[in-house]
């Protein structure tokens, strides 16, 4: 076997949205899925927040709402650009996925659409043999994540942390410039 290879997996060994054989990692659909969701609730808790602060009744759910979103649109874009390369998007594709969270609420209909397409899979192309050899420096990154879940779990966190805290540090989008 390669170092690039993946143990494989049949296609038909794991349920709907769950990880299959080869990897713990969730399967792109149920990924994708609960990250376009969590954005979405968010950005709720983050538009509540600012109706709160702006119309003078409390600021105490900014840090809370604005954290939270933050980390979750990190996230999101982070699973997105994975689920980008399994399922092979075009640039225009892969794009709407990660920008459409600037949108409030739009990654859930996003997602919804892709979902009456059959998209995204329910199971890792590079786990379950459809496709055995990854094909480029992207594959053969994301063949990585998913033989090494955990640690890549943890720099993935690790890395939105450092991004988060460096926003943090930077100040609310608006006072960036001035």
């Amino acid at each position: 076997m390669s170092p690039n290879a993946i143990p494989n997996a049949t296609s038909d060994s794991a349920p709907h949205g769950t990880a299959p054989h080869g990897t713990v990692m969730p399967g792109p659909r149920a990924l994708f899925r609960f990250f376009a969701t969590a954005e979405m609730v968010t950005w709720a808790l983050l538009i509540l927040a600012m109706i709160l602060k702006y119309t003078g009744t409390t600021e105490a759910l900014m840090p809370a709402g604005g954290g939270a979103h933050g980390f979750v649109f990190l996230c999101y874009a982070v699973v997105s650009v994975g689920v980008w390369i399994n399922q092979r998007w075009s640039v225009g594709r892969g794009a709407a996925a990660v920008l459409l969270a600037v949108v409030p609420f739009a990654t859930l209909p996003f997602e919804r659409s892709l979902a009456k397409r059959g998209e995204p899979d329910a199971t890792w192309r590079l786990v379950d043999g459809r496709s055995p050899r990854p094909a480029g420096f992207w594959e053969s990154l994301e063949a990585w994540v998913l033989r090494n879940v955990i640690l890549a779990a943890i720099l993935a966190v690790a890395a939105v942390a450092v991004v988060f805290s460096l926003l943090l540090l930077a100040g609310p989008p608006g006072e960036w410039f001035s």
